[in-house]
């Protein structure tokens, strides 16, 4: 079995895709040797998965789930996961904002700690380097503190884009999530805090911990963050909903 899959979900990233694949490989293959990088194409209407498909004829370690319409970063995050053939599984946004070098030492704290069945980046770790737009840090932290309001996790960040998981265990928080948007980092963390807490499933295999992440803003002036003012309405709204459909969810 393979050791890590690592699912890169994207949309309309033709004119970086390809090389952002190949950075990708090249720094994991240093600290792992046992890998996939999944790349779940959703909905693109550029040059996207062309691009992905040149990737691929360079290395069979590639693989890629494609389809024509968009339906959302979560659900191609889930698409990823439940195709995941490996013990353990990651999700990395594919700007490559988060090195994925930096998947080395969540993998090392996930393999040796048996009580640890799920690793998340912080922004919000004190060893973090932080470095992006005022305007982005004013959003995020004032959508951490109506988070931390709303759900009472007890995580200083549940929105940074990488993740690794059990596989066992990201697999069965997908049977229970339908977030298909942004706001499907704190469904899933939700969801296995509850499961944790129903006696119903291994509570070590639903713990998480925080890693210190690097960040460096790639996007200029005519190429800015997806992330608009109406995305964080929409992802306000959706965790409303998160909030209710995990309360009343039975597991």
């Amino acid at each position: 079995m393979l050791q890590l899959t690592i699912v890169m979900p994207c949309y309309n990233e033709g004119t970086r895709i390809y090389r952002n694949i190949i950075e990708t490989i090249t720094q994991v293959e240093r600290f792992c040797d046992s890998f996939r990088i999944l790349v779940v194409n959703d909905g693109s209407s550029d040059e996207t998965e062309s691009e992905v498909k040149r990737a691929m004829s360079q290395d069979n370690r590639i693989g890629l789930i494609t389809y024509s319409k968009n339906r959302g970063k979560g659900y191609a995050v889930r698409r990823g996961i439940v195709n995941a053939q490996s013990e353990y599984v990651a999700f990395l946004d594919s700007d490559l904002e988060l090195p994925p070098y930096l998947l080395e030492n969540f993998l090392k704290r996930i393999k040796s700690e048996p009580k640890v069945g799920i690793v998340i980046g912080s922004k919000m770790h004190p060893d973090s380097q932080v470095e992006y737009p005022t305007l982005r840090k004013i959003m995020s932290t004032g959508y951490y503190i109506f988070l931390k309001i709303l759900f009472g996790l007890k995580l200083k960040d549940t929105q940074t884009g990488i993740k690794m998981f059990k596989t066992s265990t990201a697999q069965t928080i997908s049977k229970f999530s339908r977030s298909k948007g942004y706001s499907f980092d704190i469904e899933m963390l939700a969801i296995a805090e509850k499961i944790s807490k129903s006696g119903k499933y291994p509570a070590e295999d639903y713990s998480i911990v925080e890693m210190p992440v690097v960040v460096n803003f790639s996007r200029n002036k005519t190429d800015r963050s997806k992330i608009k003012i109406s995305s964080i309405m929409n992802m306000v709204r959706d965790s409303f909903r998160i909030k209710m459909y995990v309360s009343k969810l039975k597991l």
